[in-house]
């Protein structure tokens, strides 16, 4: 019992202290979202680094290399430096980056006191001096010049913008240049073949997440008649969801819905207008402005409605047999509530209703899903082609192709025949989705910590069982808390002593400030 209040302060502290350090972030989460500020003064965007972020930044950035420049302030050549350096963060830094999440470039003033030792762990003999390498290296990690088989590397041709950038070039054997515009000269995921290349839409699923919150803020789409479709998929996300992030951001405002309802009812009269700015469902730092996995060549194509489906199928082969209806439904009505393309929204729903039974196995969940977006991506292979609106990169094509699943298509048997003639093999297709959006999707994020066994995933599920949790009808509800272990320990906990001590805390919080 000690482990279970051992949970509760966890979150009811971490919800406290949000609302005391909403101004506070690490490194570069405030110097992103203050980029896209036109009111306010430009910042730099090098993200400055310290004790107190340094392993952070770099540990949770999707990027695949980082440059930390040591520089002191005093310094006149750093000084004369920092125009030429910012020239070339431009193009990698920032939600407005020309070629975002590929290159982290970051920053450390040697002459701030609290950064000596930092200075000392990476040998800065001179300044300005540039490190190159990927940035889980520099986490906890070291620099020597005399180091053998170090992934850093110093960075010899560095003092102007574009001799950096040649530098870099050689690298990574790329041809970025100062003049490149968006969507130029990109360096995208191409190769259909490669199953790996999903691990890195594991950062476009929190960009989704968010960016689907934000929505639904924004338009105001939290009325009575959404509020239990909304609690029910985010029950499905505090249990299922691949990052931890937002499995952790998600339950927190289960467990404050009645204020988070509160809140957004009062933000969306106007009487508080940042009331809601705590509310970050995977970490501060998302979104990012950006996109990886689910990057397109043009500004308007792919992006979130891709990431958006990743997360479904994500989500799709996560859930035990018994979960899968009300993961199902859960679902179908997220899209119906909250998605505001009207003939998207429609299409699903007409297929959603075209389902006659409940599911009672994942695989059939997961398998109507992967049909349901190949259905999808048929009609708009067609309209695209009529209007000339898709992405000449990225063309819609029934998925997976056979180069990425060979194994997924018969060759001598008219077995599991669709629409389009292909001839599947249903079963090596689950096998795939459950590798491709559950193993392989998270393997960037298992390398860097930032996901676990959803066996260690906190039971959010009942701590909704509250005021404003009451128009969600009973068996809908708990379907998810009872069909999942990670609900099953504390449900009946949960329920009794959520609603009494959520007010209690939040009332003594009041009285604290």
């Amino acid at each position: 019992m000690s482990s279970v209040f051992a949970v509760i302060f966890l979150i009811l502290s971490s919800s406290c202290a949000s609302s005391i350090s909403a101004t506070v972030s690490i490194g570069s989460r405030s110097i992103l979202r203050l980029i896209d500020d036109d009111k306010a003064e430009k910042p730099d965007l090098a993200v400055e680094l310290n004790p107190s972020n340094f392993d952070a930044v770099l540990k949770e950035t999707p990027a695949t290399f980082a440059v930390v420049e040591f520089f002191a302030k005093w310094c006149p050549a750093c000084r004369n430096y920092k125009p030429q350096y910012e020239k070339v963060a431009k193009l990698f830094n920032g939600a407005d980056a020309v070629h975002p999440g590929i290159i982290l470039m970051t920053r450390v003033d040697c002459a701030l006191k609290v950064n000596t030792d930092l200075c000392s762990k990476f040998s800065v003999d001179h300044y300005p001096m540039l490190l190159w390498g990927p940035p889980s290296k520099f986490v906890s990690g070291s620099w020597g010049p005399k180091q053998d088989k170090s992934e850093i590397y110093y960075v010899e041709d560095m003092r102007t913008a574009d001799r950096l950038l040649n530098w870099i070039n050689k690298k990574m054997n790329s041809s970025y240049s100062l003049d490149d515009s968006k969507y130029e000269n990109e360096h995208l995921q191409r190769n259909a073949s490669d199953p790996g290349q999903i691990a890195r839409a594991i950062y476009d699923i929190e960009e989704a997440t968010s960016t689907a919150l934000d929505i639904i803020l924004k338009h105001k789409m939290i009325k009575l008649e959404t509020q239990a479709s909304l609690i029910r998929f985010f029950q499905l996300l505090v249990v299922h969801h691949p990052s931890r992030r937002c499995r952790k951001g998600t339950s927190q405002i289960l467990v404050d819905f009645d204020d988070f309802s509160v809140k957004t009812k009062e933000a969306a009269s106007g009487e508080g207008k940042d009331l809601l700015g705590n509310y970050q469902i995977c970490g501060n730092d998302v979104p990012r402005g950006y996109w990886m996995f689910c990057r397109g060549s043009k500004n308007d194509t792919r992006g979130f409605s891709c990431g958006l489906w990743v997360l479904l199928h994500s989500l799709s082969v996560r859930v035990d047999d018994e979960e899968s209806h009300a993961a199902f439904a859960a679902i179908c009505d997220f899209i119906h509530s909250f998605f505001l393309c009207q003939e998207c929204r429609q299409h699903f729903h007409d297929m959603c209703s075209s389902v006659t039974k409940p599911f009672k196995k994942a695989r059939d969940f997961a398998l109507w899903l992967w049909d349901a977006h190949n259905k999808v991506n048929e009609r708009l292979m067609k309209e695209e082609a009529k209007e000339d609106t898709g992405d000449p990169e990225f063309p819609k094509l029934i998925w997976p192709p056979r180069q990425l699943c060979p194994s997924c298509y018969h060759s001598k048997t008219t077995k599991d025949v669709d629409e389009n003639g292909v001839k599947w093999d249903q079963d090596e297709v689950y096998r795939f989705l459950v590798d491709y959006y559950g193993k392989t999707l998270v393997s960037l994020y298992k390398d860097k910590e930032l996901v676990s066994d959803k066996t260690n995933i906190l039971p959010a599920d009942d701590i909704t069982a509250s005021a404003h949790a009451v128009t969600v009808p009973v068996g809908a509800a708990l379907a998810i808390a009872v069909a999942s272990c990670a609900f099953g320990a504390l449900a009946c906990y949960w329920r009794q002593q959520q609603k009494s001590r959520k007010y209690k805390h939040y009332l003594h919080s009041l009285k604290s400030i």
